[in-house]
């Protein structure tokens, strides 16, 4: 057991020094060499936990993302025993925003990825052949607010998804910018939950 740890600490250890280059720079130029220089490890290493570049890149992008779903139930249990469908989808859009200094960072590095998928069509096909599981999410909750009341049964879910989830990714490069201030980006957000969940039902 203590071997495997070891072995998730190296594989994380690597993964960070991607972030941090991605966070610095972007991600392309990036060489094994550079990141194992970053890591303090050996390119032999860094290859035999990650294999080649291109594995790397989605590994540490993978570590990212398991990060992010930890934090983001975290929060989301925080919200109490039986929160509202509304309350649910709230905070999992806030989660796209850049509202605090490791929610900031993160999105940094998503939006070094972005670029590099752009440019890589072996990364992109990968990104765009991955079910849109934030999408579903969303729907389905969308879906429980329709039966618990609070969402009218004449709206389409699937649409209001999609819809929510580019509205919230938008408004997170306009803070990351600098171009909207975080507090107008939730009240912008707010404002359109406020039209989805416009049943009589829960609130909260």
């Amino acid at each position: 057991m203590p071997r495997q740890v070891d072995h998730e600490l190296r594989r994380r250890q690597i993964a960070q020094a991607v972030w941090r280059l991605a966070a610095r720079g972007g991600l392309e130029g990036v060489t094994l060499r550079q990141v194992a220089a970053e890591a303090e490890v050996s390119a032999r290493l860094l290859q035999y936990y990650f294999g080649t570049r291109d594995q790397l890149l989605l590994g540490a992008l993978e570590l990212l993302n398991t990060d992010a779903e930890r934090r983001a139930r975290e929060r989301l249990e925080a919200l109490g025993e039986e929160p509202s469908a509304r309350a649910l989808v709230r905070g999992v859009l806030l989660e796209l925003l850049p509202l605090d200094e490791e929610r900031r960072n993160r999105h940094v590095v998503h939006a070094a990825y972005f670029v590099r998928f752009l440019v890589e069509p072996a990364l992109a096909a990968v990104a765009r052949n991955s079910p849109p599981a934030l999408e579903n999410l969303v729907a389905g909750l969308i879906v429980r607010g329709q039966r618990l009341g609070e969402v009218p049964e004449s709206v389409d879910a699937p649409a209001e998804a999609a819809f929510l989830v580019a509205g919230a990714e938008g408004l997170q490069t306009g803070v990351l910018l600098g171009q909207r201030a975080p507090e107008r980006a939730v009240a912008l957000l707010d404002r359109q939950l406020d039209r989805v969940f416009s049943g009589p039902g829960p609130r909260a």
